[in-house]
């Protein structure tokens, strides 16, 4: 078997369990070996039956006794079957599963682990996981077992068999492609033996070195594609663009100083544009740390030197925020700005995409609408893409196509960890906006539970009726007989009748057609609106200075930095605003970061803890795009490893040898399989 080989060339694999497998991602024999456990269980403590621990798993040896029955009761299914040692008997027991009656023979020895229970008298072990013990490796008890991410209709007991199998067939191809340089400096070991000792350890010290190895493996690989694409775009020339004065003449326009760090960046742009290298530039700061003026200096710059500049953003209701910002900016200086967005009627739509073709329009706004096929740019030289984190970094790339070469702007108001920034952004230069303009309101926040209601309430009536305008946040649209959370559609009918009879309430949410969103969010933002109850969909791109009380009902449903942006939708204007969570968890994790949420108004701080606590794979929840799908890789609980890799991945990227350099030709092949498809960026 080839690495390369297709998951059916291994025995035992036919159509049907390929398909299993395909649904965990796994396709080759390569991508089998390199499914990692997501878990381990201790199983090499062996008890006998008179040493079993009551409530626990227990693994032991055991003869089957008798011929296994099942018995029916009602619809369900029970398997029984006495097993037997040197101390004792008893009973196991499975529900549901009658083939086990087939799987078992009488006579035969096998090991088992299951959880022992005593009730009314009778001793029993729950469903174990069994393996035959005939002279055979056993792989399910005896030993530290790995625990793999399933699928339904593929169990531990199969998957491991099969992995240990393959391993088995291929351990000899697997060649070392990280540099004896770098192993050396870095104390890894040899790639056979982690990959084999990630599955099956043999012991703790083998099985710490093989992850060790693996992680860094994976950090590091990642980090060389990510400078490999910086590098293919720094090698390209960019368009010069022309600084006439630009800090100077933005800030008039605008009517307000720049902050040290909005100056800061903006000289960074400078800086950029005016080389000839194509400019990559990601800028993260917090909710109304002044991020857009800093791309109107930008996208100014690039429409004063000849070039066409577009501002792409993940909502119609953010884009058309952005277009009124942009048009009222840009009439100081006689220039036109366009908005492209999806429920444009079809002829608007062609005349715009027309005026952008032959190069009249020089700003443009939009929704993902702006990468579609049939838009051309006639002389694009500046993207800029906001809130990066609901985009694809293919989706990105291709904005970017739409110009031979165009400098990129990443915006994003979710402050993210370095480490984690690194690793997301590793081909863009990263700027941070890390102060707020003068005047932004401290936000004062509590955290209560939901007896506090009628009081929250009543504060929110009040605030109300001195003419002040408040959200309600609600995690679900309709309620569920599943999940225990407040729904907008029951939160409405509750309140609108009863607190806030009188007042104006209407409800927004990401069912509602585009145009009745767009509708809502209009009349709330002119004020018509007195209270908004909401799903997330105003977590971005909804601007009214004059809300100052942003109330979120089970709070524990959201992310840290979810909560922090849904709090930066208040404190825009100059009224004292609050944040009310409610929430009548009592997890620990829910309190700590409820405690955090009090304490700060941090986005950066915020960030770190929502790191700690959630991990990398929810920080911007399980399937955003962009964020890549670590196998190992923990990017809070490795960022010794992560800032080892970062180094070995710098120095290499510095030295710049490793490109040309034969003996590196197995990294260098490894990079582009892994994350480099035709000149871009796989994750």
């Amino acid at each position: 078997m080839l690495l390369s080989d297709p998951v059916t060339s291994i025995k035992g694999v036919g159509e049907k369990k390929a398909q299993l497998l395909n649904h965990l991602g796994i396709f080759t024999v390569g991508g089998l070996i390199e499914h990692f456990p997501r878990e381990y269980d201790d199983r090499s403590e062996v008890r006998k039956i008179s040493d079993f621990v009551e409530d626990e798993e227990n693994t032991f040896f055991a003869w089957v006794d008798a011929v296994p029955e099942n018995v029916h009761i009602g619809k369900m299914a029970i398997t029984k079957v006495k097993l037997k040692d040197d101390t004792g008997s008893i009973n196991a027991v499975w529900y549901n599963q009658p083939y086990i009656k087939n799987a078992v023979k009488k006579d035969e020895e096998y090991i088992f682990t299951g959880e022992y229970r005593k009730r009314n008298g009778r001793r029993e072990i729950i469903s174990p996981e069994f393996e035959r013990a005939d002279g055979r490796e056993v792989l399910g008890g005896g030993r530290i077992v790995p625990v793999y991410h399933l699928t339904s209709g593929i169990s531990q007991k199969v998957l491991r068999s099969l992995i240990k199998m393959t391993l088995t067939e291929v351990k000899a191809q697997l060649p070392d492609f990280m540099p004896l340089s770098i192993r050396k400096k870095y104390c890894l070991c040899e790639r056979n033996f982690a990959v084999s000792n990630i599955h099956f350890p043999e012991n703790s010290e083998s099985f710490f070195m093989a992850r060790r190895r693996l992680v860094f493996e994976e950090l590091f690989v990642l980090q060389l594609a990510l400078f490999e694409i910086k590098g293919l775009s720094e090698r390209s020339g960019g368009p010069v663009f022309k600084n006439n004065n630009i800090l100077a003449r933005t800030q008039k326009a605008l009517g307000f100083d720049f902050t040290a760090a909005q100056k800061k960046v903006v000289k960074e742009i400078i800086n950029d544009t005016s080389s000839k290298n194509l400019m990559n530039r990601l800028i993260q700061g917090d909710v109304g740390s002044g991020k857009t003026a800093v791309a109107m200096a930008a996208a100014l710059m690039a429409v004063e030197s000849g070039f066409q500049a577009a501002l792409m953003a993940p909502t119609e209701v953010l884009a058309s925020q952005h277009y009124e910002s942009f048009k009222q900016f840009f009439e100081n200086f006689g220039i036109e700005v366009y908005l492209l967005k999806g429920s444009l009627k079809k002829r608007e739509k062609d005349m715009v995409k027309a005026d952008i073709a032959d190069g009249k329009v020089k700003m443009v706004i939009g929704t993902h609408a702006i990468i579609q096929k049939d838009v051309e740019f006639d002389n694009l030289g500046l993207v800029i893409t906001d809130e990066q984190h609901r985009f694809g970094v293919n989706q990105r790339n291709i904005l970017s196509q739409k110009a031979e070469n165009a400098h990129v702007i990443v915006m994003t108001a979710t402050p993210i960890p370095r480490t984690l920034a690194l690793i997301l952004y590793g081909d863009l230069d990263i700027s941070v906006i890390d102060e707020l303009p003068p005047g932004r309101q401290h936000i004062q926040t509590y955290a209560v539970n939901s007896s506090y209601h009628s009081r929250a309430y009543a504060f929110v009536r009040k605030e109300v009726e001195k003419g002040r305008q408040a959200y309600m946040v609600c995690p679900m649209i309709e309620e569920s007989d599943t999940i225990e959370a407040k729904a907008v559609d029951t939160m409405i009918k509750e309140v609108s009748q009863t607190e806030f009879e009188g007042l104006n309430v209407s409800v927004l949410h990401g069912k509602m057609k585009p145009d009745e969103k767009e509708s809502v969010m209009r009349d709330f933002a002119e004020g018509r609106i007195q209270i908004l109850i909401s799903t997330t969909v105003i977590e971005v791109g909804i601007n009214v200075p004059n809300a100052t009380i942003m109330l979120i009902e089970n709070a524990e449903r959201f992310g840290l930095s979810q909560l922090h942006q849904l709090r930066g939708r208040v404190g825009r204007g100059k009224h004292q605003s609050y944040c009310i969570l409610v929430t009548d968890s009592k997890s620990e994790q829910t309190r700590e970061r409820m405690k955090v949420m009090k304490k700060t108004n941090d986005g950066f701080e915020i960030s770190e803890t929502d790191l700690k606590l959630r991990g990398p794979g929810e920080f911007f929840g399980t399937r955003q795009h962009g964020v890549p799908q670590l196998k190992i890789a923990n990017l809070y609980k490795d960022s010794e490893i992560l800032k080892e890799a970062q180094e070995a991945a710098k120095k290499l990227n510095k030295d710049n040898v490793w490109r040309e350099n034969i003996d590196y030709e197995p990294l260098f092949r490894r990079v582009r399989e892994l994350f480099l498809q035709g000149g871009r960026i796989g994750i």
